[in-house]
């Protein structure tokens, strides 16, 4: 350890290391870190501790107490723990160490109540399990307290319990330290521990929720039979609910705590409301996502706000790997990113989804595939492009540095020293494979481009004429028929629209913002690349944000707005998650979220005035080529308009096998378990063969294994794995090579500019949409990746931030369309920035500015 370490860190401090700050203070500085709810707070650090053992020269004779002790001998590790507990009652705190910690807690306010927690280096890791080895002390109130409790807290790291854990582990004393976490006490009205795998059986999937009345406390040490939920991870539904007899629970006093009889009428009630139960189970799995691995968590409710107190490895399973492996990364030397397919379907696919999405890939793709090489993937059930395919494909053609070109816009730039390596094909192999595939191909989109209008105005009806007919189906058969004569060909078919929706002017968005660009600023060039509109209609992908609006402003119903945009959500390529029109508070939490904040229609009304104003700046500038320009942008902002509504009534068709694949889970009483199928394997058991259905628990088993990870990095190259890699606590959230070592990411935030604009503000961390209600209006929001489901949040944000992206990416879009400053594609924006940072976010540049 450095000898200038301080002895006091702000809580979410990027240098609390387990060395610094112990198990539990890195714990809570991580999740304080990532926006989760931790209550505010410092630590002192093991400098503090080391320096007062220094000063009172007792490290020898901390020795010298546990030489002789035996671990089985319960009278000899008491001895030297009392012994030791003299030493640190009559030794004195150094006083630069009482100046560090009571300038630390006056900033938390005068005479504020706190907790303060032992944090052992030593403690809450995955191998081992020391989580009750130091103490805690409640309710401490006044600097002359907490420094008593900061001292009993250092006093405890050689109670006889621990000394005697140590020895029978063989854990070293020598250098041992404490570090101890002091944070703001809240007042708790309920409170517990929740396990994000089952704590005894290991298994994953479901989210265990230990509750009772007040403090956590009674849970924790067992004084207080808890209320146990269970909720299964993937759908949040309640599987299993016990409500236990709470005759007591711990209170704050003015000595700590203590224990006080429950009121007779809340004895035997639940602790928890469903929506607190479905709260805390997401906030529970986000933090398995940070740590990568099952987790047990302390958390409280007060006031109804959630926090957290402490987070560490479930210490009981022991990981095995997946049942069934998910990793196309393991078929070749290929480079693989989830930008752009990132937005599109953000989540772990389940088998069914999976299914589907390659069908839909087969439908929507000019080039599925080059002799078995596919240009889509399946890596640890997420979805990926193989950027070896496309670009293998425009070298053979004599198109390369066109496709590095456009493939800059559409998925961002490569990291340093890494490359795209080519498939182990000749060019005229490759040059054939693609003809093959893509001559029928384009036969079929022109087909599809006459009428295309039509064809997208018409698929609303027919989308919920075969809902209603999926709803009156009675037999197998029914559902059977429904498949090959109605369902497949409409899914089939809109997956086509989307195909010749974007290829009414290829890559025209794309093309002309490469022309543009030699004729304007970064900030002229996003402002004349707004108004993407066409047929007086606006871009499908902010129809939910535009629907809002003429909601709120009495221009149509409820029912109108659902029956439009109910269909389009975060999620909405997976099948088992429902659609937000079948969740009747949808629309008021919609509307809620846009109080107080300009809706979606002045914001574009705002920036008609900034991409005039462009558009007169360039007339003065290139008289004789702005008309010429402006029909260009025209063709290609109608194109675009084309691809989003066709885009559109894809995922509306997604609802549609949505309904056929419950309904067949209905008919087969495979319930929910049909989604662990391939629609194939499902159409299968219709028809009676049931041998898929013993997989079914194996791929239960792998979903939740693989969701249980957090999102891998947008670029991979080689052979993947993605337990390794979470494991790793190094790893590089935004790129993996395993070919060589990628250059390091720039200890700045940096990305494509967006939209352009100068924002300071607060940022506000969210790392998935169910978190969306924590963005306050006017805040910063950094966020990995948007997509649709996203943008009812925009008008509250000041600006846009995110990890994945580039600029035709969604966030880059809809950013631009509501003039609302972005930087996308950073990389590292969600490791580097914490809720709460002061930000200066310039979507001109393309930069980031942590101010403090």
């Amino acid at each position: 350890m450095a000898i200038d370490a301080p002895f006091v860190l702000p809580l979410a401090s990027d240098q609390a290391s387990l060395a610094l700050a112990g198990g539990k203070g890195a714990s809570l500085a991580r999740m304080a870190g990532a926006g989760l709810p931790v209550p505010d707070g410092f630590h002192l650090t093991t400098a503090a501790y080391r320096r007062f053992v220094e000063v009172n020269q007792l490290e020898r004779r901390l020795a010298e107490a546990v030489a002789a002790v035996d671990p089985d001998d319960l009278a000899s590790l008491e001895v030297a723990s009392s012994q030791i507990a003299s030493l640190f009652q009559t030794a004195e705190i150094p006083a630069d160490v009482v100046d560090a910690a009571r300038t630390a807690y006056a900033v938390l306010g005068a005479d504020v109540p706190v907790a303060v927690r032992s944090s052992a280096t030593a403690e809450d890791l995955a191998d081992l399990s020391f989580a009750g080895q130091q103490d805690t002390y409640l309710n401490v109130r006044g600097a002359e307290h907490v420094l008593d409790a900061i001292r009993r807290c250092w006093a405890s790291l050689w109670t006889a319990r621990a000394i005697g854990y140590r020895a029978r582990n063989r854990i070293p004393t020598q250098g041992l330290a404490l570090a101890v976490v002091v944070q703001r006490m809240v007042a708790a009205d309920a409170a517990g521990i929740l396990f994000t795998a089952d704590p005894v059986t290991g298994r994953r999937g479901q989210v265990v929720v230990n509750a009772v009345w007040g403090l956590g406390e009674g849970a924790v040490g067992g004084s207080v039979t808890p209320d146990v939920v269970v909720v299964d991870a993937a759908s949040r539904q309640i599987t299993r609910q016990a409500v236990a007899d709470k005759a007591t629970m711990v209170v704050p006093d003015a000595n700590g705590t203590h224990a006080t009889p429950v009121a007779e009428e809340r004895r035997n009630i639940p602790v928890l409301s469903v929506a607190q139960v479905h709260a805390l189970a997401d906030v529970g799995l986000r933090v398995q996502a940070l740590y990568g691995q099952p987790m047990d968590v302390e958390w409280l409710i007060a006031d109804g706000a959630i926090q957290l107190t402490q987070a560490r490895p479930i210490t009981t399973p022991t990981r095995k790997p997946p049942a069934e492996v998910w990793n196309d990364s393991l078929n070749g030397d290929y480079l693989w990113t989830s930008a752009n397919l990132g937005e599109a379907v953000p989540d772990v696919m389940t088998p069914c989804s999976w299914s589907l999405i390659r069908m839909f890939m087969r439908e929507a793709m000019s080039l599925e595939s080059i002799e078995g090489h596919h240009l889509s993937g399946n890596i640890g059930g997420r979805f990926y492009m193989n950027l070896s395919v496309a670009a293998s494909a425009a070298t053979a053609f004599g198109l390369g540095k066109l496709f590095e070109k456009a493939s800059v816009e559409a998925f961002g730039r490569l990291p340093e020293g890494l490359s795209i390596p080519p498939l182990p094909l000749s060019r005229w192999r490759v040059v054939w494979g693609t003809l093959t595939t893509v001559a029928g191909f384009l036969l079929r989109v022109r087909s599809a481009q006459r009428g295309l209008w039509a064809s997208i105005d018409a698929a609303p009806a027919h989308a919920e004429a075969l809902r209603l007919a999926i709803a009156a189906a009675h037999q197998r058969s029914d559902l059977q028929r429904l498949w090959s004569g109605d369902v497949e060909p409409f899914f089939r078919h809109c997956s086509l629209l989307l195909a010749a929706g974007g290829r009414v002017d290829g890559g025209g968005i794309a093309k002309v913002r490469t022309e543009v660009r030699k004729l304007a600023s970064e900030a002229d060039t996003n402002a004349l690349l707004t108004g993407l509109q066409a047929r007086g209609a606006a871009l499908a992908s902010l129809g939910p944000v535009l629907g809002l609006a003429e909601l709120g402003r009495g221009e149509i119903d409820r029912e109108t707005y659902a029956r439009r945009w109910g269909h389009r959500s975060p999620h909405e390529f997976e099948i088992s998650t429902p659609r937000p029109a079948e969740d009747p508070e949808w629309i008021d939490r919609q509307l809620a979220g846009l109080q107080g904040v300009d809706d979606a229609r002045a914001l574009l009304e705002r920036q008609e005035h900034v991409r005039a104003e462009a558009w007169a700046r360039l007339r003065r500038s290139y008289p004789s080529r702005a008309d010429a320009l402006a029909r260009r942008i025209d063709r290609a902002a109608a194109a675009f308009a084309a691809r989003e509504a066709a885009r559109s009534e894809v995922i509306r068709a997604f609802w549609v096998l949505r309904d056929f694949v419950r309904k067949a889970g209905q008919m087969t009483d495979l319930g929910d378990d049909v989604f662990f199928l391939s629609i194939d394997e499902i159409l299968a058991v219709l028809h009676a063969d049931t041998t898929a259905v013993g997989r079914i628990s194996d791929r239960r088993e792998t979903y939740d294994a693989y969701r249980a990870l957090p999102v891998y990095p947008s670029l991979i190259r080689g052979r993947f794995d993605p337990f390794a890699w979470a494991a790793d606590p190094n790893r590089r959230a935004d790129v993996f090579d395993a070919q060589a070592v990628v250059a390091a990411p720039s200890a700045s935030v940096r990305g494509f500019p967006g939209a352009a604009g100068i924002v300071d503000g607060v940022a506000r961390v969210i790392l998935t949409p169910e978190d969306a209600d924590a963005l306050q209006p006017g805040e910063i929001l950094v966020t990995t990746v948007t997509n649709v489901g996203w943008t009812p949040l925009f008008p509250r944000a000041a600006a846009i931030v995110t990890d994945v992206g580039a600029p035709l990416s969604h966030a880059a879009i809809v950013a631009r369309e509501l003039g609302i400053p972005a930087v996308v594609g950073t990389g590292n924006a969600t490791a580097r920035i914490r809720t709460g940072d002061r930000l200066r976010v310039d979507g001109e540049r393309g930069t980031v500015e942590i101010l403090y």
